[in-house]
């Protein structure tokens, strides 16, 4: 390549150290250590975590047909209180022993012929809708003597968020559990407590879920 075909900007550059004012140069010439690069801004997750990050055999923490088998669905709205159709659901949660296939469980690992412990699924299809496969949990410690009610642990991804955020499902025929759960009952009020505790529907339980607005999901600070 011959030099004509170089921009004026590179055919005037100056190689040398010192600079003059008014001459561009090839470099900074000014770096005396490393590079360092800093944080990029934070972003939120997008429309596509969904796309990537779900699979097949996500929502099904037991097969299909497993005996005590029950579905957990449920819609997710936004603040307009329309349907979010590209959510993410996790869920993890006890088997109905009360433990947990994880070497760091309170009562130590335990294992649930059959059971997975963790769901995870989209609300591509139908638009907002969510469904996880599973068996209704046992209860467990609270730490301070007593037992929480059956809940299954819930992390929620969607497009706004710069992080996930965290609620639980409880049992709408779990009452007196439910009134001895402390965690529910360190909410301020019934309503709040209801935006936690699903309801039995024909397979399972249904519970939505709203990331804001009037019926807004309780979410907890971790």
């Amino acid at each position: 390549m011959t030099t004509r075909h170089f921009s004026r900007q590179v055919l005037d550059a100056d190689e040398t150290n010192d600079r003059r004012e008014g001459i561009p140069r090839r470099g900074s010439g000014f770096l005396d250590e490393p590079v360092r690069l800093g944080l990029t801004p934070s972003a939120t997750v997008g429309p596509y975590l969904a796309i990537g990050l779900t699979w097949a055999d996500g929502p099904y923490a037991v097969a299909e047909g497993t005996e005590g088998a029950v579905w957990l669905r449920g819609r997710v709205f936004d603040g307009n209180g329309d349907v979010v159709p590209d959510a993410m659901i996790e869920t993890w949660q006890a088997d109905p022993d009360g433990g947990f296939d994880h070497p760091d469980a309170p009562r130590g690992e335990r294992r649930f012929p059959g059971f997975r412990g963790f769901g995870r699924s989209h609300t591509v299809e139908p638009p907002g809708e969510y469904g996880v496969l599973t068996l209704k949990p046992g209860r467990v410690p609270d730490g301070r003597g007593g037992l929480q009610a059956p809940h299954v642990d819930v992390s929620l991804f969607a497009r706004g968020l710069l992080d996930r955020i965290v609620t639980r499902i409880y049992f709408g025929d779990e009452a007196e559990a439910n009134a001895e759960d402390a965690v529910l009952q360190s909410l301020p009020d019934e309503a709040s407590r209801r935006t936690l505790i699903a309801q039995p529907s024909a397979d399972g339980y249904v519970l939505d879920f709203n990331l804001q607005g009037e019926d807004e999901t309780v979410f907890f600070a971790l």
